[in-house]
């Protein structure tokens, strides 16, 4: 196939040439033929004649009636136009044929990628262990890609010619992959900064063709032994205080392996990853404040209840988060002690109210929550004293237990009750800002809690991805209680199939893992997925589980969305992505070659339950296309609902439970309830748990749930009896929600436990227990307490991102089936909600929770002028638009009956009314907001003309309101700039890029982010219109500013966020010694290293040595990958000795464990050999190259190019040392190599070539050297021909404009260092 280099604008006018697409020496040069047209003055003059000849002069006359002379004159023209017709379909015919010849070469080039084909089978599987010299000649590849995306439009009614294609491209995909990381890695090792021209914030996603005029600056260089080999993973120089640091100087495995110190973005998404390592309180999305109180602070209690508890509410909305204060009565402590403890596992904060006494019965409560606090999650203590009274000796021991330990903050106070209350909110309040909510005191104090402004809040960076935190927060919470389980039920033959997946040669379709309903493929999946995550720490896994259906994780455009931006922030890439949900569909597949090209190692993608998805065959018909080389797909699907093109795929189906697996079930969840079972009651479940529906693991967990509750009251005979009448999931769930009914004490109780299911059952996604609260006023926080602990330990009911939903399926099925029958039923519990959500919205609190909510509500009832009425309320619809439910959004409109335009022009209409209502500054700005919303909406639609109005109408508010030079200003400047880009408006979208340029430096700074952002969209608005220099020039500028503002800054998920969370890991982590904890330890000390806290670093990895030597032993290879770790440290702060020391035990460990071609033992002898290299020792670094050398040739062949940078680097060590003679060989064998692997015009080749040059010049061989250097001249100017030289665009049959700048690679946009 050919290169996209080659290609011509097809718009070319007449006589252009016209080179050929696919050939790699360029195609046959014609000249195409203009068609000529008859000359209409001979016409004329003939016409005219024929006039004067007859009466009337009439213009029209026919050449019959004319004399004779005038029929030669009008043969004479015949013959001339005859034989110009005559030339022209001559010349067609040779196009033709040059046609026919281009489809032969086609053919010819189809057959020998064929073969190749064959022999890249028999290699593959050394081919996958590839992962130090894959970035090099990047723009190879990805020109080769984009070659393909252009052919696969054109046959993709050939879809089996196109598959074979694909698979003859993997060699050449993969290759090129391991020649860019090795070149990005030399570059970044010199201190030269790589720019990626995709990294801006334009939102533009069609993009001209463009191409950088940078030269390539590899060739300016001094003496030969300061240059290594371009690419190479053996450098002789390097940079310890780079972005390599933590997957190259410091061998990372784990979630940080993929970090480096200045991209935020991904140590957030990483740090994601590390979640189930949290408890699940740590991130819950709910503030739970659990107060334990005596009959004498029972005042203080209700005053902080009724006075501050609202408003601490209000500040945890504006973050998104629900707030719920738990508190139990003293009388029946019995009655909720299970109820209390589990409360305290899960709560936020807990308040002790204490003041002369404290009853026993608190006691244990108060040492749970204090004594045992191991997660050291926030604990107040207010204590109310008198002057002459004295605190009973029980309340002073527990004070002295608990200052001792110093596990709380102590509120000594001698006054009023209400005093009293309000030191207790202005304590809870800092606590809730600062420690749980993670963000400054500051922060929220200028907000008004009462109002919208969640929705309104300014974004920190213009053009950020729209991005919601609660869907992924779901996710995480799906993934960790679908691994609660401890219990394997024999998944380890399944594992070994699902290995082999992963290590199978590509290309391989998705592997269907199926099985009834409750069959266990939700916690196989997350099973494997943990020990995947142990086991390959740098593979990336991307897994979504799909809940309920019509919820919001079934929606097909938020679960592509959400998968490309979590392989953004992995690939440390933030484009502009694109929100129309057709188009994000369209282009998913896209973004998986793309960035799949960018990661180091295997991606793996797990959607679990995806026929539960909407219209499922229809929005992921791209799974049917074969995937890239490194990603693999497993997906899981219901047996009765696998849709039937998926059932060809490879298929992992989940046999019934055996025998075995029911009793060891059944007997964990007894001998957790202290349960003894009889032979005969063991013998009746193993009976009864045969068929197909009695023996999936649901099922099984059930019933055993169920015997161990019936075994505290002594009736487990009558139980059985009642369970074996329960042939399905669903019965069986019925029968547990009578257990929990009968459990409760009175009817009342009984009548809120079916509201509480019902309402769960009718909403869209959950609802919270602060929404039941409000719902029910009679519902206490202690019943609901009592209701969710009953249902939640029968598997009924989970959270999932602060909302209570049912665990599973069936549990929703059943209760449809016991309490909503009807219709009716179902319409009252929906206008409940309604009617809540609606009065919420009439007391302006738009919460995400509205949004979410009421249109769905409106949806479902079909009314659709309430539904419209809902859209028009402007907060709702900016608040699903700034979380990126765009494709939710559009379908309401949809389901309304407007197109986009009538929406648009029905958006404005609205925001004009509302300006009507807006006084004062606080709501003009809120306007400002709503219309810029509207603009970048309309922008996103793709109706441009009408996005232009509501952007400026909200300039000139914020020009008015605020101030001209005002940080907003600038802010509107910049999306009105992005429309006039999308426009092709460039000289409109300059000067208003540059006005925004001008207003963030003097407001910020001329280093602030923002800056960096205006410099990045002016930048690509240069590369547009083909101004490469200035373009390149901004980028340099953009990327110092990005390098010195992203260590304090988190984009997507926040830096406090992150820090945060790193602090609470940090305390989780310094208790026991277990392997866990210590490869926790040993990623922490890598995050503070990307901190620049390196003295904190040094004491994570101490730590992490230190417990890995003493749990698995001194000889362990964790215990060399923290010494390689800790060296590597020592080495950044110039301690050589310690380092080396450190260095050298590592490798001996290394040496002993692992394999001689093992990848780890590579990366220490490659740190050893550069050590040795720094400190002068360089007969200790011979061996060691040597080493590198013949580890490659054991792993790659001897004819493989990193055996060829591995030579280089030891020539090039050998010159250092005077030992020409030693090197010239090693040179001419890399020379082979490369030229054997590239060809012969390879930028590899050409710097060979120099150092030989180089080389023989110092030999006196001066003709040799000049000889030499002439050819990597050569090679010099073609690649700079190559990113220099100017493309025209091309375009795919599907409309959009496809860009060179992702087909080139990153180095196109260089910042050239000193070498």
């Amino acid at each position: 196939m050919g290169t996209a280099s080659s290609l011509v604008s097809p718009a070319g006018g007449a006589g252009e040439v016209i080179e050929d697409a696919y050939g790699g020496g360029g195609g046959e040069a014609c000249e195409i033929p203009v068609e000529v047209k008859p000359k209409a003055r001979l016409l004329r003059s003939s016409l005219r004649r024929v006039g004067a000849a007859r009466p009337g002069g009439l213009l029209g006359a026919s050449f019959k009636s004319t004399a004779s002379v005038q029929e030669l004159e009008c043969a004479a023209e015949y013959e001339r136009l005859k034989k110009e017709y005559e030339i022209f379909r001559v010349s067609k015919n040779n196009e033709v044929a040059s046609m026919v010849k281009k489809e032969a070469k086609l053919d010819r080039e189809n057959k020998r990628l064929r073969a190749e084909l064959q022999a890249l089978q028999k290699t593959y599987q050394k081919i996958l262990r590839e992962k130090e010299s894959a970035l090099e000649a990047k723009y190879q590849a990805m020109e080769r890609a984009a070659t393909f995306e252009h052919d696969r439009d054109k046959v993709k009614r050939q879809f089996k010619i196109f598959r074979e294609t694909k698979e003859n491209e993997i060699r050449d995909l993969l290759r090129a992959k391991r020649e860019l990381e090795a070149k990005l890695q030399r570059l970044q090792a010199q201190g030269i900064q790589v720019f990626d021209p995709e990294e801006s914030d334009s939102d533009d996603n069609c993009t001209d063709v463009m191409a950088s005029r940078v030269q390539s600056e590899y060739w300016n260089g001094g003496a030969l032994g300061s240059e290594p080999s371009m690419g190479s993973m053996m450098q002789l120089q390097q940079s310890f205080r780079g972005p390599e640091f933590a997957h190259s100087s410091i061998d990372v495995e784990g979630p940080f392996a993929n970090i480096n110190r200045d991209d935020w973005d991904a140590a957030v998404a990483s740090l994601l990853q590390v979640t189930p390592l949290f408890s699940r309180s740590l991130w819950s999305n709910t503030v739970r404040c659990f107060i334990i109180s005596t009959d004498e602070t029972q005042p203080e209690v209700d005053i902080f209840i009724r006075n501050y508890s609202p408003k601490l509410q209000r500040i945890c909305e504006t973050m998104g988060y629900f707030f719920q204060v738990v508190h139990f009565p003293a009388e029946n402590e019995s009655h909720f002690k299970d109820v209390r403890k589990w409360e305290i596992e899960k709560s936020s904060l807990v308040i002790l109210l204490l003041h002369l006494t404290l009853p026993s019965c608190l006691l244990e409560d108060c040492e749970e929550a204090f004594l045992r606090n191991l997660e050291e999650k926030p604990r107040v203590i207010y204590h109310r004293m008198e002057d002459d009274k004295d605190s009973s000796v029980l309340v002073q021991r527990l004070i002295e237990q608990i200052r001792y330990v110093n596990k709380a903050k102590m509120i000594d106070h001698m006054g009023s009750v209400e005093e009293g209350a309000y030191e207790i909110n202005n304590c809870v309040e800092k606590i809730i800002k600062q420690d749980i909510l993670g963000c400054e005191m500051t922060e929220l104090e200028g907000k008004d809690l009462g109002n919208k402004e969640e929705s309104t809040a300014p974004e920190e960076v213009f053009g950020d991805v729209l991005w919601d935190a609660h869907d992924e927060q779901e996710q995480m919470e799906a993934f960790q209680q679908a691994s609660n389980s401890t219990c394997e039920l024999g998944f380890e033959k399944y594992f070994e199939r699902l290995n082999d997946l992963v290590a199978a040669p590509a290309p391989i379709p998705p592997l269907l893992v199926s099985g009834g309903p409750g069959s266990g493929k939700s916690l196989l999946l997350s099973k494997w997925i943990q020990l995947q995550q142990k086991h390959s720490p740098n593979t990336l896994i991307l897994y979504h589980f799909v809940g309920r259906p019509m919820s919001t994780s079934s929606e097909s455009a938020l679960i592509i969305k959400r998968l490309t931006l979590k392989l953004m922030q992995h690939s440390w890439l933030v484009s502009p992505l694109t929100l129309d949900p057709a188009k994000l569909l369209e282009e998913f597949p896209r973004w998986l070659e793309k960035l799949s090209a960018r990661h180091q190692g295997s991606i793996i993608i797990i959607i679990d339950s995806i026929d539960q998805i909407q219209q499922a065959e229809k929005h992921m018909k791209w799974l049917i296309d074969p995937l890239p080389v490194n990603i693999r797909m497993i997906v899981s699907v219901n047996v009765e609902t696998c849709p039937q093109a998926w059932r060809l795929w490879p298929t992992l189906h989940l046999d019934p439970l055996n025998s075995k697996d029911v009793k060891s079930l059944i007997s964990a969840e007894c001998n957790s309830a202290n349960v003894k079972l009889t032979k005969e009651q063991e013998k009746k479940l193993e009976r009864h748990c045969r068929s197909a529906t009695t023996c999936n693991a649901l099922y099984v967990t059930l019933l055993g749930k169920t015997i161990a509750c019936a075994g505290s009251t002594g009736n487990i005979d009558e139980t059985l009896q009642q369970c074996f009448q329960c042939q399905d999931t669903v019965s069986l769930y019925r029968l547990v929600l009578r257990s929990v009914q009968e459990s409760l004490r009175n009817d009342k109780e009984k009548g809120l436990l079916k509201e509480v299911l019902c309402v769960i059952g009718v909403s869209h996604n959950g609802v919270s227990e602060s929404e039941l609260m409000e719902l029910y006023p009679e519902l206490s926080s202690a019943m609901l307490a009592l209701l969710v602990h009953s249902l939640h330990k029968m598997c009924l009911l989970t959270y999932g991102c602060g909302l209570l939903k049912f665990q599973h399926l069936q549990a929703w099925e059943m209760v449809k089936l016991e309490y909503m029958e009807g219709e009716n039923a179902i319409s009252t519990y929906r206008q409940k909600l309604v009617d809540y959500f609606t009065m919420q919205l009439s007391r302006d609190r738009v919460t995400w929770r509205s949004a979410d909510e009421l249109p769905w509500l409106f949806q479902q009832q079909g009314d659709k002028q309430k539904l419209h009425k809902c859209l028009l309320n402007l907060f709702v619809s900016q608040n699903l638009y700034k979380r990126g439910h765009f494709a939710e959004l559009l379908s309401y409109w949809q389901l309304v009956g407007k197109d986009k335009s009538s929406m648009a022009a029905e958006y404005f209409d609205s925001l004009k009314e509302y300006e009507k209502s807006c006084e004062g500054e606080e709501s003009m700005i809120c306007l400002a907001d709503l219309y810029e919303t509207l603009g970048r909406f309309l922008k996103d639609l793709g109706l441009l003309s009408q996005a232009v109005a509501p952007l400026q109408r909200s300039l000139e508010i914020r020009e008015t309101v605020l101030d001209p030079d005002h940080p907003r200003v600038a802010q509107s400047l910049h999306q009105l700039a992005g429309v006039y880009v999308q426009w092709k408006k460039f000289g409109n979208a300059e000067q208003l890029y540059k006005q925004a340029l001008e207003i963030s430096e003097n407001a910020f700074g001329a280093e602030h982010p923002r800056v960096a952002c205006e410099l990045d969209a002016l930048a690509t608005l240069y590369q547009k219109q083909n101004k490469y220099e200035q373009a390149e020039q901004l980028r340099k500028k953009s990327f110092k500013i990005r390098q010195k503002a992203a260590r304090r800054k988190g984009s997507l998920c926040g830096f406090a966020l992150l820090r945060q969370r790193a602090l609470q890991l940090e305390e989780l982590t310094l208790g026991k010694d277990t392997p866990d904890n210590a490869r926790t330890l040993n990623e922490l000390g890598v995050l503070y290293y990307l901190q620049n806290n390196l003295e904190t670093a040094e004491l994570f990895l101490k730590r992490s040595l230190e417990m890995r030597e003493s749990v698995l032993g001194p000889d362990h290879p964790d215990c060399a990958q923290s010494l390689n770790n800790l060296a590597a440290l020592y080495n950044e702060k110039k301690h050589y000795d310690k380092a080396e020391e450190l260095y050298e035990r590592a490798l001996d460990i290394r040496r002993q464990a692992l394999a001689p071609d093992h990848p780890s033992l590579a990366y220490t002898v490659k740190h050893l050999a550069v050590l040795y290299k720094k400190m002068g020792k360089l007969d200790k670094a011979v061996p060691l190259y040597e080493l590198a050398v013949e580890i490659r040739q054991k792993s790659f062949g001897p004819k493989h190019p990193s055996v060829a940078t591995a030579l280089v680097n030891l020539a090039v060590l050998y010159c250092q040392m005077k030992k020409q003679i030693e090197a010239l060989p090693l040179y001419e064998c890399a020379l082979k190599i490369y030229e054997d692997s590239f060809g012969h015009m390879h930028p590899r080749v050409g710097e060979t070539l120099k150092n030989l040059a180089v080389l023989s010049y110092e030999g006196g061989d001066f003709e040799k050297a000049a000889e030499l250097y002439k050819r990597a001249m050569e090679i010099k100017e073609a690649e700079t021909l190559l990113i220099g030289g100017k493309a025209t665009s091309w375009h795919s049959s599907s409309g959009d404009t496809f860009s060179l700048k992702s087909a080139l690679s990153p180095n196109v946009f260089l910042e050239h260092g000193q070498r």
